[in-house]
This record gives structure tokens, C-alpha cells and sequence, in this order.
């Protein structure tokens, strides 16, 4: 009984730690350093885009200026502007 609660042991700890390993080289990969648009979007100059997200009918684009400033652009899909969003910290 002894040795099998140890074998028991030693295998879920095996486990676990397989399992954390694969986590973390999942996780590891290499960060891109650059976002691409789609074609139709143009960005106003001096801002680089940091996130987009598409919805039915419009596309979400986060972008920071060289003064660390984010705002939000909601464009519509053929790209021209919808609303922007300053976001304040």
C-alpha cells in the first residue's frame, strides 16, 4: 500500500508539472511587434495601432500617439470614420 500511494504520488506530481511545462512554452512564444491593419484603413499620422477588433458592421481600432495618449477609432467597414474614444487613465 505504501508503494503504491508513493508511485501514485510521484505521478501526479510528474503530471502537474508536465502540465505547468506546456503552459508555459505555449505561452512563450514570440511577441509581435507590429499589428496589421486591413487595406482600407489608414491611421491619422504619428499614431500606430495596438489592437483591432471587427464587428458586424463597424472595426475597432485602439491606437497610442508618440505622447502615450489612447483613443479608440470606430470606423465602418470601407474604413472611413465612425466615432473616436480618448481614453483617460
Amino acid at each position: 500500500m505504501r508503494r503504491l500511494v508513493t508511485v501514485l504520488t510521484a505521478t501526479m506530481i510528474l503530471g502537474l508539472l508536465t502540465i505547468v511545462a506546456l503552459f508555459v512554452i505555449k505561452f512563450m512564444g514570440p511577441v509581435t511587434a507590429s499589428l496589421e491593419l486591413p487595406a482600407q484603413i489608414t491611421l491619422p499620422d504619428g499614431e500606430t495601432a495596438q489592437a483591432v477588433t471587427q464587428g458586424l458592421n463597424w472595426i475597432g481600432v485602439v491606437t497610442t500617439d508618440s505622447d502615450g495618449i489612447e483613443r479608440i477609432h470606430i470606423l465602418n467597414l470601407d474604413g472611413t470614420p465612425r466615432q473616436v474614444v480618448n481614453i483617460t487613465p
